[in-house]
């Protein structure tokens, strides 16, 4: 903590807010003053603030535990940040949570992550990840009755057509990613190349590959970075994962590498060709990605993102060079081989996300499996293979029992609980195309 304290004497922070990731990836915790927090140096919360859904319920699951312990929360000492946004010099820090007996909780995202983690540094195995993130810039939205709509860029228009990679099209909203990239920078988060995606108004981040705990971090931090540089400029950022009808979805792209406590890496042979432990995370992400989707894709959202979205993976395809695939594998040399995994949507939780990938691709590793042959064509012409709905996703995952050994038996049946909830709440609300065409016609 002795750093700690001379970072915080250094930029004469006065404010500090103790955050914890939610199920849902948002900044749950306290904000104290620097004093408390460094006389203290740590703080107590309730273990069931990751039990609250995203509207604000809870489930009704009699297997939960509702007895409300106290969690240890204490900080990581490699996470302290300024808040770049504040009006006075703040620091943000992310903590983990422990038990009474100093045991990490399980339920906890960044604990589930950690616990894979420690899965591969027990086989002298360290995975790289490189996060690419997109989301949509939207008109302010504050009847949610109302879809969302493009905003305005500098020449007083919304855009109409796509414009993939244009220059000009990101220049229309540069003074947001001005303010985005100076509050990057304040908090150290490696953002490495901005682009506009096929969307109106929708952009795509590319992170520096890097730990994946860091880099959980790192989006986890971002997210909440680029909302707050559009509401500066009058505009929402969204992660949602199909936030407009006739729009593409968003996803959160996940590259993977593997490499030795020595940095070779793993994934390929010295002539350059496929490794099998290469091979073998491939066939894990194949046969355990299916009962997985729900923690890619946690939100009844999601679903129109998979099932109906441009550009989204459909099946457990796997191929080089080829974007229709769930599974791609970029052209690469020796040092850089990796795997793209594409199923993952921008609203996932970045530490949940990261732990079922590393998860899936661990399994097949340490079972040897083989990955069927890869595809040459479009794997948009091959069959559906996923669930097509969150409740047929939390179904898939209650029922693999490998997967709930490796992220947390507790973990995954309250992640279920969660998700079942909020799965019911939205089929109470009657929507707009319900009204227009059931009403009067049935």
């Amino acid at each position: 903590m002795e750093w700690l304290r001379q970072w915080m004497q250094q930029h004469a922070i006065t404010e500090v807010e103790c955050l914890l990731p939610d199920f849902t990836g948002n900044a749950r915790g306290k904000i104290l003053p620097a004093s408390k927090f460094l006389k203290e140096g740590g703080m107590r919360l309730p273990d069931n603030i990751f039990l609250q859904t995203v509207n604000g319920d809870w489930p009704d699951d009699d297997n939960i535990d509702w007895t409300e312990r106290d969690m240890e929360l204490h900080a990581d000492i490699n996470t302290p940040r300024l808040v770049p946004w504040a009006s006075e010099p703040t620091a943000q820090v992310i903590h983990d949570c422990f038990d009474s007996d100093g045991n990490p909780v399980e339920i906890a995202p960044r604990s589930v992550l950690r616990r894979v983690l420690k899965l591969y540094e027990e086989r002298g195995w360290r995975p790289v990840v490189a996060p690419e993130l997109e989301f949509f810039l939207v008109k302010k939205n504050e009847d949610w009755d109302y879809p969302l709509e493009p905003p305005i860029g500098r020449n007083g228009r919304p855009e109409t057509a796509r414009q993939s990679f244009s220059i000009d099209a990101v220049n229309e909203f540069d003074p947001i990613f001005e303010e985005m990239y100076d509050f990057c920078e304040a908090q150290e988060l490696e953002v490495d190349t901005l682009i506009h995606e096929s969307g109106a108004a929708q952009m795509e981040v590319n992170f520096i590959h890097g730990d994946a705990l860091d880099l959980a971090d790192q989006v986890f931090l971002f997210k909440r970075t680029m909302r707050e540089a559009a509401m500066r400029h009058n505009v929402y950022a969204t992660f949602m994962a199909k936030p407009m009808k006739n729009e593409p979805g968003s996803a959160m792209h996940i590259h993977q590498s593997l490499v030795d406590v020595d940095g070779n890496n793993l994934f390929a042979n010295p002539d350059g060709s496929h490794s099998e432990l290469f091979l073998h995370f491939i066939g894990g992400m194949q046969r355990y990605i299916p009962s997985a989707v729900a923690l890619f894709a946690p939100n009844v959202n999601s679903y129109r993102r998979l099932a109906f979205g441009d550009s989204a993976p459909r099946n457990m395809a796997w191929g080089e060079d080829n974007r229709t695939v769930g599974l791609r594998v970029p052209r690469s040399e020796l040092a850089d081989r990796r795997i793209e995994n594409r199923f993952a949507g921008a609203d996932a939780n970045p530490y949940l996300a990261l732990a079922a990938s590393l998860a899936c691709g661990y399994l097949g590793m340490v079972h040897g499996l083989p990955p069927t042959e890869q595809v040459e064509g479009s794997a948009y012409n091959m069959p559906f293979g996923l669930a097509r709905s969150l409740e047929e996703a939390l179904l898939e995952l209650e029922q693999c029992e490998e997967l709930k050994q490796i992220l947390g038996p507790r973990f995954v049946n309250a992640f279920i609980a969660v998700k079942r909830k909020e799965y019911e709440a939205f089929f109470t609300v009657i929507s707009a195309w319900e009204r227009e065409f059931l009403l009067l016609n049935v």
